[in-house]
């Protein structure tokens, strides 16, 4: 009952207010979301003031579905070194936002230059127009595409500078969840010679319909409020049905996919104590890692759902702890390929 008190007062109304979208007759919403866009930047202009560290351009993936992928590699990447492609997948509880969004752009130019690093950012298509599984199914055509690259070529900057053996997905928010069930799908897939070597969860987007003691605590979460998380869930899952299906409560199906689970390569797992996932994060954590998979936990003290959009230190935080995660997989498989 007194949950049911604290739902009821912020209606339905209230979520869309705050996620500035609006529902369409035809199912589809207008998206007001005040966050810009921001074109690629394939070459270094000679005439701007602007310093790159980072360039950047667009290749289509899946045109049937007007799908593509930002791809982004250093301005000066080491020389005679090739790189790991990371696989990135932006946030936006699956409703929301763009590779183009100016946030994700600059965080994937900054990624790209520290750790160093290619970054495909896959511009996958967005719920209730297209509801899950959709977005996992263009993950999977990323990761199809990173293999007919590694065999076939095509792209020069691929070719030049990509080391296919060493391939990460890496998702914040509803792009974690991504990560999760892309790698799972991925696993019964053929992709030599492309390997994917690591996991990257910022801030996993999971649900459920059960309530956790996070998700009370910060039920008016200037972030991400408990009637705008089930606004989201309801968007973008499955029509009919509830939280507790397999895309949002990865606990409910473990029995059944738990020999997949086992086979999930290293994942780092990233999650802040003012974010009300936190404790969906925590759990989610423990039973993989009770399925054999190595994890590396970063559950800090501080912070809140997406800070790393909104706090400088944090963002820089988070990157440095990515670049020693990709860094420390890569170094491990040189000294194995090197035995």
């Amino acid at each position: 009952m007194a949950e049911q008190k604290i739902i009821a007062e912020s209606t339905m109304e209230d979520a869309y207010k705050f996620l500035k979208i609006t529902p369409n007759p035809d199912g589809s919403l207008t998206r007001n979301t005040p966050v810009p866009n921001v074109p690629s930047t394939p070459e270094i202009d000679p005439n701007s003031s602007n310093q790159l560290i980072s360039l950047s351009k667009d290749i289509p993936l899946n045109p049937a579905a007007n799908t593509f992928i930002r791809l982004y590699r250093p301005v000066s990447p080491p020389i005679n070194t090739k790189l790991p492609l990371i696989i990135y997948f932006h946030g936006g509880g699956f409703v929301l936002l763009s590779v183009s969004s100016v946030i994700f752009h600059e965080s994937c130019n900054a990624m790209s230059a520290q750790i160093p690093a290619l970054i495909a950012s896959v511009e996958y298509r967005l719920a209730p127009e297209h509801r899950l599984p959709a977005a996992y199914e263009d993950a999977v055509d990323a990761i199809k595409w990173a293999k007919d690259q590694a065999i076939n070529g095509g792209d020069p900057w691929l070719k030049q500078l990509a080391d296919f053996s060493k391939v990460f997905l890496m998702g914040s928010s509803s792009g974690g969840n991504i990560v999760y069930h892309a790698g799972l799908r991925s696993l019964n897939i053929n992709l030599d010679p492309v390997k994917i070597v690591g996991l990257i969860m910022n801030q996993p987007y999971f649900g459920g319909v059960e309530r956790t003691k996070s998700e009370l605590k910060f039920v008016n979460d200037k972030i991400l409020p408990l009637h705008a998380n089930d606004l989201m869930w309801s968007l973008a899952l499955p029509e009919g049905v509830d939280r507790d299906h397999e895309y949002s409560n990865p606990l409910i199906n473990e029995v059944e996919v738990k020999k997949k689970i086992e086979r999930l390569p290293r994942c780092l797992i990233r999650g802040y104590g003012g974010d009300p996932l936190i404790d969906k994060q925590k759990k989610f954590a423990k039973m993989i890692e009770s399925r054999g998979v190595h994890v590396t936990p970063q559950f800090l003290e501080t912070g809140y759902h997406a800070v790393e959009i909104f706090d400088k230190k944090c963002a820089q935080d988070l990157y440095d702890s990515i670049k020693d995660f990709v860094n420390s997989i890569c170094d491990e498989n040189v000294g194995k390929s090197a035995m």
